[in-house]
């Protein structure tokens, strides 16, 4: 089976025009199949504040209002995602970029928690393999947005991460899916403070150990759970590290390879 990266980069690089930059370059090196999903930094909230757009944040996550939506998807289906594409045509990737509605390539339904709206944040329902399949096939490097749509004319704004993860499982039926989350660690760190302590490979044995031992700390604990829940739905594999390392995690040299024994 041919070889796919699902990359996701997150606000911190978005943010960083330098680093960006330096991610674009290597990302367009990367002599394979690829796929590129983008969180959306920091610039939504900025031009919220200067559109005098009140934000609301529970637990991490926007509460993503009917004003909000119109923010969130000018700027990550637009200027950031545009952003990126231009950066990578001059690089010499073919990108395209795309929001959930583009070609339905993403399905979403609107959140529904009991006792808490919100508001148009979607979650993801079905990702249209095919479709991302055929531009592959024609050398083009889809870039996701977070946006999505639940096919009934309303868009909704999707965690990155949950865009990455599900576009990979739904590709691990024409590809072998290597899944990379880029974020500030080196990787999963046995001491959270210090980047020298990188585990270079979990597995489901070693993660139930570190776990007893409580040496993986709290915020780490969903993204480990995610990744084994990718490679039960078919990723190959599942790295996690820092974008700006990006040829030696894909290599193994860098970062956290998780996998299947």
């Amino acid at each position: 089976m041919e070889q796919l990266y699902v990359i996701k980069i997150g606000g911190n690089i978005v943010d960083d025009e330098t680093k960006l930059a330096l991610f674009l370059k290597a990302f367009a090196a990367i002599d394979a199949k690829k796929i590129l999903a983008h969180g959306g930094g920091k610039l939504a909230t900025k031009m919220a504040a200067q559109l005098n757009v009140p934000q609301q944040m529970v637990e991490g996550r926007r509460i993503t209002d009917a004003e909000t939506l119109k923010i969130v998807t000018m700027v990550y289906a637009g200027l950031i995602n545009k952003n990126i594409v231009a950066q990578l045509q001059a690089a010499g990737c073919n990108a395209v970029g795309l929001s959930g509605a583009d070609g339905n390539a993403i399905k979403a339904h609107k959140r529904v928690i009991k006792d808490l709206d919100y508001g148009f944040a979607g979650d993801v329902d079905e990702v249209n393999a095919e479709f991302l399949h055929t531009l592959l096939q024609q050398n083009l490097s889809p870039v996701l947005a977070p946006i999505t749509h639940d096919g009934k004319g309303q868009l909704l704004n999707t965690n990155a991460d949950t865009v990455a993860q599900e576009t990979a499982k739904a590709l691990s039926q024409f590809y072998e899916v290597s899944l990379l989350y880029s974020f500030e660690k080196s990787g999963v760190l046995l001491d959270a403070e210090d980047e020298n302590t990188v585990i270079p490979v979990i597995t489901k044995e070693t993660y139930k150990d570190l776990k007893e031992k409580s040496l993986v700390f709290a915020g780490m604990i969903p993204k480990l759970d995610n990744a084994f829940a990718a490679l039960d739905s078919g990723v190959r594999k599942v790295i996690i590290g820092k974008a700006d390392n990006l040829p030696h995690l894909l290599n193994g040299k860098a970062g956290t390879s998780i996998i299947n024994e």
